[in-house]
């Protein structure tokens, strides 16, 4: 399913050839058809892409539902997922430092949405890790359209990548950080892929205040169970110094509408809506304040 060669190309000119000998035995294991429930089906799709109708391919691509991030569009076809992703893209990308030819590492990449954004902004290579393979598939699904050279989506966590390679100019978590028990310990991780002042872009959830803490929900936020930690944007710049980085700059602060995020024919499920109360969505279900969004960027020493 993923070119192999073009993986190892893209990773030797980052000087990382010794990333395939870690790597290559993880991903075939990852990517065999019994690696997942569902694997045989989502092979199936992927082989009855090429050579479809459009109808068909519309039909083949709702089969790999559901589709978080977008929105896609595949010739005719309008992927109108969960998450409208450009809008996100459109409050961060002014604040990124130009993007030709650099080297990015997108981790929690989902489908590879924002990693398409960051090729046609002239990335020279992008690598995105996401331990979903739904997502892996999907994005291998819109490769079949948008053929996007030196992108790759790969089921991996960001700890399975060999660490200090310090080879990256970019690298971007978003909507990761509060899935992290520990929150320091993956900005580490972050730092060490990075190149000393290479820039990070971090996008998470926060709490309002002005003061530095923390907190975590006993139980669920906004019905998500693996939310570990929810620092006020000065506690979260307070990680990141501690963590090394410098240069910190707050790009943006936004509450999540249920325009950004909600159910749609691409994703059926019960969305952000359902996550509020409805008596006061300016609150969670639970009582905690409704999702606020921070997006900062940051320098690697």
């Amino acid at each position: 399913m993923i070119d192999y060669r073009a993986l190892w190309q893209n990773l030797s000119g980052l000087g990382l050839d010794d990333w395939r000998e870690r790597l290559q035995p993880v991903l075939e294991e990852k990517l065999a058809p019994g690696a997942h429930g569902d694997m045989p089906r989502w092979l199936d799709t992927l082989a009855s892409l090429p050579g479809a109708t459009s109808d068909e391919s519309r039909e083949l691509l709702l089969r790999l539902s559901p589709w978080r991030k977008g929105p896609f569009t595949l010739g005719d076809i309008e992927i109108d997922a969960e998450w409208r992703s450009d809008l996100k893209w459109a409050r961060l990308r002014d604040a990124l430092d130009p993007l030709a030819g650099r080297s990015v590492l997108d981790v929690g990449c989902g489908n590879g949405y924002y990693a398409l954004q960051m090729r046609d902004a002239g990335a020279g290579a992008v690598i995105g890790i996401d331990l979903t393979l739904l997502y892996v598939v999907q994005f291998l699904a819109v490769a079949r359209f948008l053929e996007p050279r030196n992108v790759f989506v790969l089921p991996l966590r960001l700890a399975e990548l060999p660490c200090g390679s310090r080879a990256f100019d970019t690298v971007f978590s978003m909507g990761v950080l509060y899935h992290q028990r520990s929150p320091l310990e993956h900005l580490l991780e972050l730092r060490d892929q990075l190149r000393s002042g290479g820039q990070l872009v971090l996008e998470t959830l926060f709490v309002p205040g002005e003061e530095s803490h923390a907190r975590t929900p006993p139980d669920r936020y906004a019905r998500m169970r693996n939310v570990w930690l929810l620092p006020t944007v000065a506690e979260l710049e307070t990680w990141l110094r501690r963590t090394g980085f410098t240069g910190i700059e707050v790009v943006d602060r936004s509450v999540t509408s249920v325009d950004e995020q909600r159910s749609t024919p691409w994703m059926t499920f019960e969305s952000l809506c359902e996550a509020l109360d409805p008596e006061d969505p300016d609150r969670t279900v639970e009582g905690w304040p409704a999702p606020r969004r921070v997006i900062v960027i940051a320098k690697s020493p």
